[in-house]
């Protein structure tokens, strides 16, 4: 079974703020476990929230906004996919990401 798991954080929070943590280090270390064992497909960092576009279309026309569509407070920094034989096993693999530490790791099954 296939999985998204999105990274999220407080928007302004540095990765140097998690005391000491070396975060981007700590990320390639465990991709790379993640890769050895084939569980990882694939990850991205995404941009800013500031350089996000929102698209709604109402009523025929297209609404454009800056920002993203979710809590301000809050981004979404980064995209994963697995692929687990199990949903323990893609928790497991949500539970172990660095930046769960200090932010949020939402882990959702992809339909097929």
């Amino acid at each position: 079974m296939k999985y998204a798991l999105f990274i999220c954080v407080e928007e302004g929070v540095k990765p140097s703020d998690e005391g000491g943590l070396d975060v981007g280090e700590a990320v390639e270390e465990w991709a790379g476990e993640l890769a050895a064992r084939g569980v990882r497909l694939g990850g991205w960092a995404l941009a800013p929230v500031s350089d996000a576009t929102t698209i709604r279309v109402r009523g025929g026309h297209a609404q454009r906004s800056q920002g993203s569509f979710a809590d301000p407070t809050k981004r979404i920094a980064g995209l994963n996919i697995l692929e687990c034989a199990t949903v323990e096993e893609a928790l497991e693999v949500a539970e172990r990401h660095p930046v769960a530490r200090f932010g949020t790791v939402e882990i959702r099954a992809m339909v097929e």
